[in-house]
């Protein structure tokens, strides 16, 4: 099986942190989005995973050797940003035919890859009941659990069902052609070329498609989405005690960088302190601390700090990026 992974948007809704790295590097319950979708992966005999990048696919390719070299891997370039299938599209000349599997890289998620290859059917898409489907594309299935109708972000909801980025197909080459033919057509959506559209031109020509549900989907593409799945992910993992002593309080559940520095200061609950980290004299909840931040005399909670940045003084909630100073004036900043 190969795995095409596209990666190449500019996560716009993740700034400032995607000014300076891509979105699946951020990280989220001590671990980078991406890193969490390797470790589903584990499961399947992986021919080769195609990652579809932009500019900075160097730092995916340094990521990958430096913590998944067993893998092999090739970084193809998308040009323009026109969309999923134009995207997906770019890994075309690596894949003659064979399963391919599909992951989108904003989202972590738990199922059964494992039994993909045994499935009778053309392919697999996974749902997940969403409360506001007009955000994502959807998909209707019938009492025999197949899809039988994809609409992307319907205006008028037809289906709870959100199609959340994890897509079998049993023949890669089907796909491409269903690509190809959406492409030429200038089937696309607001300008942006979706997988939806191609799926249904696969649908039309009476390709079957099983429909699973996830154990796990966690949103990671927006700042509040990010900080909920930390705060999901964290309270699945194993449970830190909570520990006091005249030098901190870790709250759980948290998770703490083995080479973080804490002290006199409150940890938790739902904090991820990442590696090289210093809190000193603070208070941080709910909040993703990124590697190598110092964060001293201040009170955090629902914030996420970049790399390499200095927080000094007494805010409480932050979103900022890598390489950054704030000084606060400790005593008119008040607590507000």
């Amino acid at each position: 099986m190969k795995i095409i992974i596209p990666l190449a948007g500019h996560g716009k809704r993740l700034r400032p942190h995607t000014y300076s790295q891509p979105k699946p590097l951020l990280p989220v319950a001590g671990k980078a989005v991406l890193g969490h979708i390797m470790d589903e992966l584990s499961v399947l005999d992986i021919e080769e995973i195609i990652f579809i990048v932009s500019d900075r696919g160097n730092q995916i390719e340094e990521y990958m050797k430096a913590n998944y070299p067993q893998y092999t891997t090739r970084y193809a370039l998308q040009d323009r940003m026109l969309g999923q299938s134009y995207g997906v599209n770019a890994a075309r000349p690596y894949i003659e035919q064979g399963e391919v599997l599909i992951i989108f890289s904003d989202t972590v998620f738990k199922t059964d890859l494992a039994s993909l290859s045994q499935v009778e059917a053309d392919g697999v898409l996974h749902l997940r009941e969403v409360p506001d489907p007009a955000r994502f594309g959807v998909a209707v299935v019938n009492t025999e659990g197949f899809v039988t109708r994809l609409v992307e972000k319907p205006a008028t909801p037809v289906s709870n069902l959100a199609i959340v980025g994890v897509y079998y197909f049993k023949e890669a080459d089907r796909l491409f052609g269903a690509i190809e033919k959406q492409l030429n057509s200038g089937l696309q959506l607001n300008g942006e070329y979706f997988l939806a559209d191609a799926i249904t031109l696969l649908l039309e020509e009476g390709a079957r498609f099983q429909a699973r549900s996830l154990t796990l989907w966690e949103d990671c593409g927006t700042i509040p989405a990010l900080l909920e799945s930390n705060r999901h992910l964290l309270a699945a993992m194993p449970h830190v005690k909570e520990h006091s002593s005249p030098d901190y309080t870790v709250i759980p559940p948290v998770y703490i960088a083995p080479d973080a520095k804490i002290d006199r200061s409150i940890i938790g609950p739902y904090a991820s302190i990442g590696s090289g980290v210093q809190v000193i004299n603070s208070i941080v909840s709910d909040s993703i601390i990124n590697d190598h931040s110092y964060i001293t005399s201040s009170i955090l909670t629902g914030s996420v700090i970049g790399r390499n940045t200095v927080i000094t003084g007494k805010p409480k909630r932050l979103n900022i990026g890598d390489d950054c100073l704030l000084e606060f004036n400790f005593e008119a900043a008040g607590t507000d």
